[in-house]
């Protein structure tokens, strides 16, 4: 539990659902899992949390780079805390992906200590209880995998080794195929400055959650904030014959890039995502303002 919730790629409901099979007729040993998963959850929570209280919008950033989807962005749980507040903790650790970022995000928008361990202590509780119930109620179907992979042996370890390496290698093989493709598409942060200086007047669109803006408020001097809840309303203000630059804060501009496509479904054809984001930008030495 406390290596998965580190963010470790570790897969723990297997462990859950075998403890639960184990507590066959004896409950004290269910509740003593119950307890121990709990405990070693909130630890790893914990580091997350602190992480996200003492370094706020780079923990998010660094989660997000070791993501191996782009879909799953820090983003996604950047939205989801908007819609859900807190509750999100409640709900998180039955979400692939926004059980390892929401704590840090808590810890980021300053959430109180003693209501970040009740919230995610209820969520921690209800994951972990749900599963070892279910290994309980399937305990024959448990033990009867558990004793064809015991008659397997080491071809068994073998076999389920590979299937993770299999999909380990198949989504960085689908991150770096979306990666490549994307550096076609990039405009440079010395390209959109030069623009700028010009007088060209790039219309600059801010795609970053509001969660994220209120964490880190630097921005591209004359930028708009864009929800992407409300895109339209934000297009409708934004003319058609003008070139349109878009950045967000996720490596690999994924959410601009997403936005940018969106846009040009909607005929905005001179429309690119900055390549490196808002980091690229103040890396490049542009200058900045703070919203």
């Amino acid at each position: 539990m406390l290596i998965e919730q580190l963010g470790a790629p570790v897969p723990a409901l297997p462990v859950l659902l075998l403890a639960g099979a184990r507590a066959v007729g004896d409950p004290l040993h269910l509740l003593y899992a119950l307890v121990l998963a709990i405990v070693a959850s909130t630890i790893g929570d914990l580091a997350w949390f602190w992480a996200g209280r003492r370094y706020g919008h780079r923990v998010l950033r660094l989660l997000c780079r070791m993501s191996l989807s782009p879909d799953s962005c820090v983003r996604q749980t950047e939205s989801t805390y908007e819609r859900r507040g807190i509750a999100t903790l409640v709900v998180a650790k039955f979400v692939p992906g926004l059980a390892t970022v929401a704590p840090p995000v808590a810890g980021a928008l300053g959430l109180r200590l003693s209501t970040f361990l009740v919230y995610t202590g209820a969520g921690a509780a209800l994951y972990y209880g749900a599963a070892l119930v279910l290994g309980l109620l399937f305990h024959n179907q448990i033990d009867w995998l558990l004793d064809r992979l015991t008659d397997l042996g080491v071809r068994a370890v073998l076999v389920i080794a590979a299937f993770f390496a299999l999909y380990v290698a198949y989504r960085w093989w689908d991150r770096s195929r979306f990666i490549k493709a994307l550096r076609t598409a990039r405009i440079e942060a010395g390209e959109l400055s030069g623009m700028i200086d010009r007088g060209e007047e790039p219309i600059v669109l801010d795609v970053r959650s509001r969660t994220h803006r209120e964490l880190d408020r630097r921005r591209i001097p004359g930028a708009r904030g864009v929800d992407l809840d409300d895109l339209e309303r934000t297009l409708a203000e934004v003319p058609r014959d003008r070139e349109v630059v878009v950045y967000c804060a996720c490596p690999n501009e994924v959410t601009a890039v997403k936005v940018a496509m969106a846009l040009r479904d909607r005929g905005f054809h001179r429309v690119r995502p900055l390549a490196g984001g808002i980091d690229a930008w103040v890396a490049a030495g542009q200058g900045i303002e703070t919203a």
